[in-house]
C-alpha cells in the first residue's frame, strides 16, 4: 500500500475498531480543551480543511481521500514526523449544528505502519464560548496487554507530542488570518 510521499511498498498494521467510548476508557490519553480567538465555524472550517494541521511541527501532511462534503465514511491519510509514521484513518462520527456553533468527528485509525499499536483514535469538539471558542481534542490510543514496558516508556512521549500539537495549534489560532 502506497502512503503519502512513499515511493516504495510500506508494511502496515490493522487496527480494532473503536467507538465514542473508547475516548473515555482508553489506557493511553491526551486530552486539550483550550479556548481559541476564532468563531466556531472559523476553527471547524480549518480543522477540516485539506491538508489541515500544517501549523503542527510534528504532522508532515493530512490529505483527505474522500471528497467533500465529508462525514461519516470519510477517510483520511496523515504522515506525522519526518515521515516514519503514516496513519489510515476512517471517521465514524461527524455531526456539524452550524446554528448552535457546535461541531464534532471522531475517526479510528485502521492501519498504522507502526507496530504493536490494538487501538488509535481522535474526538475533536468546537464549542462557542463567551469569546471566541472552545476546542476540545482527545487522542486516545491503546497497545496490546503484552506490551506493559512500551506502555509506560509510550506515554510521556506521547504527551509530549500532543502538548506540541496543542502549543502549535494555540499559536496558529493566536495569529489566525483567513486563507485566500
Amino acid at each position: 500500500m502506497a502512503y503519502l510521499g512513499y515511493t516504495r511498498p510500506v508494511r502496515t498494521f490493522d487496527l480494532a475498531p473503536i467507538d465514542l467510548g473508547f475516548f473515555t476508557d482508553a489506557p493511553i490519553s491526551y486530552r486539550m480543551d483550550v479556548h481559541l480567538p476564532v468563531a466556531p465555524a472559523v476553527a471547524w472550517g480549518e480543522l477540516t480543511r485539506q491538508n489541515t494541521l500544517d501549523w503542527c511541527r510534528v504532522i508532515r501532511k493530512i490529505e483527505f481521500t474522500s471528497p467533500a462534503p465529508y462525514g461519516v465514511g470519510t477517510t483520511r491519510q496523515a504522515a506525522l514526523g519526518p515521515g516514519f509514521v503514516s496513519l489510515s484513518e476512517v471517521f465514524f462520527d461527524w455531526n456539524e449544528d452550524a446554528e448552535a456553533g457546535r461541531y464534532r468527528n471522531a475517526f479510528q485509525v485502521e492501519r498504522s505502519t507502526v507496530p504493536g499499536m490494538k487501538r488509535f483514535g481522535e474526538l475533536t469538539e468546537v464549542q462557542p464560548a463567551e469569546v471566541g471558542c472552545r476546542l476540545i481534542w482527545t487522542f486516545a490510543l491503546e497497545l496490546p496487554s503484552n506490551a506493559a514496558p512500551v506502555t509506560a516508556f509510550s506515554a510521556p512521549t506521547a504527551a509530549k507530542v500532543f502538548r506540541t500539537v496543542e502549543n502549535d495549534t494555540i499559536r496558529h489560532f493566536a495569529t489566525f488570518t483567513p486563507r485566500a
